[in-house]
Formats: structure tokens, C-alpha cells, sequence
């Protein structure tokens, strides 16, 4: 690590404001490349705090779902975790079909949406 002074990053902050931007962000270790979710103040395993915020891509993949069954008039919806192409793997849904048709190694891209006033990103399928 270099001797000069390193940005101060606000995790959790920081992400959200990203997302109210519509912009998605991941932290990357500069030190080793790694991506990481969550927002975080050090890269696990080598507590390195060279992080920096940089665009992802958006793209993932279906790791594993449930469909969370809600009483009516509630919706029923579903709870992802999703592979991202940069490597981390996040919790959240995918919309945009019915909740017991998201399936295991589904394609989804990245959506930022606004729900109770704050931005959240869910997932659409490919």
C-alpha cells in the first residue's frame, strides 16, 4: 500500500446514493481486483481498505430462489441470490414474472427501482 492518503468510503452510504443515481456500484480491492458485496469498509481475508467504487455490469445469474407466499391481497414474491458477473454473489428478486417461475441458472440483468421512497435494485430475466 502506498503512503498517500486513501478516499474515505461510507459503505452503505455511499452504494445508496450510487443507486439514487442510478448508477449500480461495486467495491473493488485494488490491491488484488477483487469485487465485493456487500458494501464494506475492508476486503475480506486481507483487510485491505484500497477499495474503490466502480461500475458493474449488471449482468448475473440465478444462484438459488424461494417464493416468499404472502396472505391476500398481499403478492406472494421471490427471494434470489444472485451470481454476478464481476464474481460476488447478492440477495434480492427478480420481477417481472410471477415468483414460482424464476429458476435456478436463469439469466437476469440488473434493475434500480424505487420502492418506500428508496432506491433498491432488484433483477429483470434475460
Amino acid at each position: 500500500m502506498s503512503d498517500q492518503l486513501l478516499p474515505i468510503i461510507h459503505p452503505e452510504k455511499d452504494y445508496l446514493q450510487y443507486l439514487a443515481e442510478g448508477r449500480f456500484m461495486l467495491l473493488r480491492c485494488r490491491d488484488d481486483g477483487r469485487y465485493l458485496f456487500h458494501p464494506r469498509v475492508a476486503a475480506p481475508v486481507t483487510g485491505s481498505t484500497n477499495l474503490e467504487w466502480v461500475p458493474a455490469s449488471g449482468k448475473g445469474i440465478v444462484y438459488s430462489t424461494s417464493v416468499m407466499r404472502e396472505r391476500p391481497p398481499k403478492e406472494s414474491y421471490n427471494i434470489a441470490l444472485i451470481d454476478l458477473e464481476e464474481g460476488p454473489r447478492m440477495m434480492s428478486r427478480v420481477d417481472g414474472l410471477k415468483p414460482e417461475d424464476v429458476r435456478i441458472g436463469m439469466k437476469v440483468k440488473a434493475n434500480i427501482i424505487s420502492e418506500d421512497g428508496q432506491p433498491l435494485l432488484v433483477f429483470l430475466p434475460v
